[in-house]
């Protein structure tokens, strides 16, 4: 085995990628950069039957979205290749071969019905859990290589396997307990635990970070890495990911998957940061949050992996997001905007949301926020409820005198910035018109951008611009004037 650290990300095409499973790529990714390491990434496609097409696709594009590159693996090639395991089915069977050879294996021709009867019979009294190794105490040739069979894994009938884990310390098994696992199916396709260890192997993989849902199946393994007479790699169990109700994540909790949350809004760089903290701490006492990249690849220390799972708070994930977002030069920020507004139908140009995002990054926890927020600016036409246009404490006629003033006001301005803006309306509220300044703003914010909440008032009535904002004013009047009837 290499000195240099080599790791992997060896997702199911599946679906969509799962959160839970990215923030375990995330952890092997930081380790392989923080040890100068090597980052593969290797598709386990053998379970044709869940095997959904583009599944790969979507994996590689939510890597690439987070930043996670990785140096070998699909699309990229490497000295182990291929990196996908339906394309590696003669080495499977290789070394499945191997293993009946040396007896470590065995073939067995045990139908599905008796296999089925098996598994619904108790078995608390019985010397051996799982398979009761009926075809393992065969003659030789009893089970010929020529009738449709499996290849099962010999599992030693005494002792122990333990698993030394970098994060959960050693875990015994006794080897009672574990089953003589198929290796290799009727249709040649190879199991898991059989595929998993070679390609380990093969691609010199070092360190084995996974999910401790895996632990159970780890022994299985450890004696397959004995069988072949191979060095088992360091195997460090990270905690799987929660929903805040303790239950795993899944989708009754919201977005589960990365493309989801790239729909949704979220920075690549604030949703890895989050990721990269779901069960991993930087120090005692530690109380930044907020990571680069490069700051998380030099503090990541696998011995800082906790035991206990972790909690997905949507909530914290929202602060952080909006955290980077505040965080974002300007000129980023609004090239990130743009595409989330045209998306909303909107035609916004890179110039006009920069001039927006003053008025925005304040009020957004993610990206999608700025909709609702700015889509008057880009909308001919607005919809609101009449009734809004009546200030509070004021009638009908009195909101219409109001705003038919405000509207002479606005018209004469030797320009139509915010500073003006704000020179002119607040005197014309209080001094003129006698009115509490948030009474008359109320007024013109539904007017002119047909809502009661939106972003500061000047800057924003700054951004509509004059000609749209009187044309807005004029037809408040009208909607004024028929209230009045």
């Amino acid at each position: 085995m290499t000195n240099q650290a080599r790791v992997r990300f060896a997702p199911s095409p599946t679906g969509e990628p799962h959160i839970g499973n990215i923030r375990t790529a995330v952890f092997n990714w930081l380790f392989a950069r923080q040890q100068g390491g090597k980052f593969i990434l290797r598709f386990e496609d053998t379970d044709r039957a869940r095997y959904v097409p583009g599944a790969e696709d979507a994996i590689k594009e939510g890597l690439r979205w987070l930043g996670l590159d990785w140096d070998e693996g699909p699309g990229v090639g490497g000295p182990y290749g291929p990196y996908v395991q339906s394309e590696r089915l003669p080495l499977y069977r290789k070394y499945a071969e191997q293993l009946l050879a040396s007896a470590h294996a065995y073939r067995c021709n045990c139908s599905p019905a008796r296999l089925a009867a098996l598994r619904n019979q108790p078995q608390k009294h019985q010397d051996r859990l799982g398979y009761d190794l009926l075809c393992r105490f065969k003659a030789p040739g009893e089970v010929s290589p020529d009738e449709p069979h499996v290849i099962r894994l010999a599992v030693p009938l005494e002792g122990t396997t333990t698993v030394h884990d970098l994060i959960r310390g050693d875990v015994t098994f006794e080897n009672r307990t574990i089953d003589d696992q198929v290796l290799l199916k009727s249709d040649g396709f190879p199991t898991y635990h059989l595929a998993v260890v070679v390609d380990d192997h093969e691609m010199r993989i070092t360190h084995v970070i996974r999910g401790d849902d895996w632990v159970p199946s780890t022994p299985k393994q450890i004696l397959l890495y004995r069988a072949f007479g191979w060095e088992i790699p360091t195997f460090a169990h990270v905690p799987i990911v929660l929903g805040e109700d303790g239950k795993r994540l899944s989708k009754r909790h919201g977005a589960t998957s990365v493309v989801e949350f790239q729909r949704m809004g979220y920075l690549p760089e604030a949703l890895l940061n989050f990721l990269a903290l779901l069960g991993w701490s930087p120090g005692e006492g530690e109380e930044q949050e907020i990571f680069s990249g490069e700051e998380l690849v030099q503090r990541f220390d696998l011995t800082r992996v906790q035991r206990a799972a972790a909690r997905f708070s949507y909530k914290k994930l929202d602060w952080m997001n909006g955290e980077y977002i505040r965080r974002l030069p300007p000129d980023d920020l609004a090239a990130r905007l743009v595409p989330v507004l045209r998306n909303a139908g909107l035609d916004a140009s890179l110039a006009k949301v920069r001039e927006l995002v003053p008025l925005v990054r304040e009020r957004m926890k993610t990206l999608n926020d700025v909709v609702p927020l700015v889509d008057f600016i880009f909308k001919e036409g607005i919809e609101y409820d009449s009734r809004l246009l009546v200030g509070g404490k004021m009638t009908a006629e009195e909101s219409l005198a109001a705003l038919r003033i405000s509207r002479e006001v606005l018209a004469e301005l030797p320009d139509f910035e915010g500073g003006t803006l704000e020179e002119a309306l607040y005197p014309l509220a209080r001094e003129r018109l006698g009115l509490k300044p948030g009474q008359l703003f109320r007024i013109i914010r539904v007017a002119a951008m047909g809502k009661t909440v939106a972003p500061p008032l000047f800057g924003t009535l700054a951004a509509v611009g004059r000609d749209r904002a009187l044309t807005r004013l004029d037809d408040a009047l009208a909607r004024l004037a028929d209230l009045q009837d």
